[in-house]
């Protein structure tokens, strides 16, 4: 399910459920809508490339829209059409096919097999998804988005075509696996369970935190109801499950857990479909399955900063590792009802670290398996390892730089050592918005908005990651014109050299022009 870490920040206005909080946007329809965004090519390998098959293509200068007529993208081998839905740039095409959870050593692959550990055979596969291309259908219809939410905008997820996209979440994937589940019941009644890792793309913010292509994990739990009149025989089910939840190991970590299973209002029952003794059975198998799970995590990871904190201060004895907690919050979800985040006691702060739930009927219906009952949960990789290596700086997670490489490894817990710290680079722009703004336009399409990821994406699109971040420093509305104007710091820092004053003004000089030819504001 489309559950993941930092919780209260997934509750935004937007639903989106997301590993990384939600920046504010700035949405400006235009009353003449423009073509789709084109960012300017990178130099960089890809294994996706475009190909466009038009008497013109060769005309076709850098950062302008790609003709639409019999043009196409070829990501992986597989050709895709491209339309006025398209775009997915060449910055976001470079990462596909990486699959940093499957390079043995690195921190996302250490993070995904400690995960995996507390969800072992038979009852659980654990897979991965290598193709990140999925149909909208699978990415939204599935799952009950509605044709207007603003997760199906081209301001916050990358389109190849009108019919096809960069999956935003491990939940393209869902009914894939809820399906296989149920067809495999004869050869492998065991598996019952899963788990998928994989990378996905979202438009996003820039900073050390956000990277357009992330890593998440879902994980869900099945049990089999009579095909007819499942409410009926409530009471076996909910014995069968309780069953699976005895013989589930214990532990001795506190857990904080004061509220109800279901409330009315806070985290209703789904009472159509579901028993009380249905739905209290699922959430105690859910709870003490990822109890295990977070406290397996969060152990070695208080290890690992023991460990480095004895030999910071020069000592032989390691001290012991902070104790941990863990506490239930309610929480709500679209895809999920009741819904909980899980979250621990960390390093002194209580850090929100996945969402889950007992999974909405309607989506087993929707799915094909109307006889099941289950619950889900998501994790982002990339949150999780920062906490348990000591990762400052997403980016790092992409850097080929072995003085990073090599301080991992695989079945080790590591806190990362900088290797160094390059002067920071700021620079402002100021502009005013166009002039010609008006009410309007459409979240998923149509009237194209002028957003924040707009402006993140010019950015990413000039500088790849040689920016660290991008804050909006002022905004003010002329009290006369009544023009709107914004100003953007960027703070241009390669994690692995120091950059020249005119090598940041180049790429800064380029981030303006692109500001004025793409977006049509007017520099300050």
């Amino acid at each position: 399910m489309r559950l993941l870490a930092t919780g209260r920040a997934l509750r935004s206005s937007s639903s989106r459920w997301s590993v990384i909080t939600t920046r504010r946007s700035l949405r400006i329809p235009f009353s003449h809508p423009p073509a789709p965004l084109t960012l300017l090519r990178r130099d960089w390998s890809s294994t996706a490339v475009r190909s466009v098959q038009d008497d013109n293509a060769n005309k076709t200068k850098p950062g302008t829209p790609l003709p639409q007529k019999n043009s196409s993208m070829t990501i992986e081998g597989q050709s895709y059409r491209t339309d006025e839905w398209t775009n997915t740039p060449d910055t976001i095409l470079s990462h596909i096919g990486r699959r940093l959870y499957l390079e043995e050593n690195h921190p996302l692959a250490i993070t995904r097999k400690l995960i995996e550990s507390t969800f072992p055979a038979p009852v659980y596969g654990n897979y991965t998804e290598r193709n990140p291309v999925v149909s909208t259908a699978n990415n939204f219809d599935v799952l009950g988005f509605p044709p207007d939410h603003p997760g199906r905008s081209r301001t916050d997820t990358y389109y190849i075509n009108d019919k096809t996209v960069l999956r935003t979440h491990t939940s393209a994937h869902q009914q894939a696996y809820f399906q296989q589940i149920n067809r495999n019941e004869a050869v492998r009644p065991e598996e019952v369970g899963y788990t998928v890792v994989a990378d996905v793309y979202r438009r996003d913010a820039i900073d050390r935190s956000h990277y357009p292509v992330f890593h998440q994990m879902e994980g869900a739990m099945l049990w089999k109801r009579p095909d007819q009149n499942p409410l009926a025989h409530a009471q076996q089910t909910a014995a069968r499950i309780q069953h699976d939840v005895s013989h589930i190991p214990a532990h001795d970590v506190p857990v904080e857990d004061p509220n109800p299973t279901t409330h009315p209002l806070r985290n209703p029952l789904q009472s159509a479909h579901h028993s009380e003794e249905e739905a209290e059975a699922v959430a105690a198998h859910l709870k003490r399955s990822l109890e295990r799970m977070v406290i397996k995590i969060f152990t070695e990871g208080s290890k690992a900063a023991a460990a480095a904190a004895a030999a910071a201060n020069g000592e032989t004895t390691e001290a012991q590792p902070e104790p941990l907690k863990v506490r239930w919050v309610e929480a709500y979800f679209p895809f999920t009802s009741p819904s909980w985040e899980l979250e621990v006691f960390w390093q002194g702060d209580w850090l929100e670290v996945l969402g889950c739930g007992v999974i909405k009927q309607e989506l087993l219906i929707n799915s094909d398996v109307p006889n099941r009952i289950g619950w889900a949960f998501g994790i982002g990789l990339e949150r999780i390892a920062m906490l348990l290596f000591n990762i400052p700086d997403i980016r790092l997670f992409w850097s080929r730089d072995e003085r990073f490489l090599s301080q991992f490894e695989a079945g080790r817990i590591t806190r990362f050592e900088p290797f160094s710290k390059h002067p920071a680079c700021y620079k402002d722009v100021a502009f005013w918005l166009p002039s010609a703004a008006v009410s309007g336009g459409s979240a998923a399409g149509g009237a194209l908005p002028v957003h924040e990821n707009d402006i993140m994406e010019i950015v990413r699109g000039v500088a790849g990651d040689l920016v660290e971040d991008v804050q909006l420093i002022d905004e003010f509305t002329h009290p006369k014109t009544s023009r709107k104007s914004m100003c953007y710091r960027i703070n241009y820092r390669s994690l692995e050299r120091t950059l020249t004053n005119e090598e940041a003004n180049e790429l800064h000089d380029q981030v303006r022009e692109k500001l004025v030819s793409l977006l049509g504001v007017e520099l300050r």
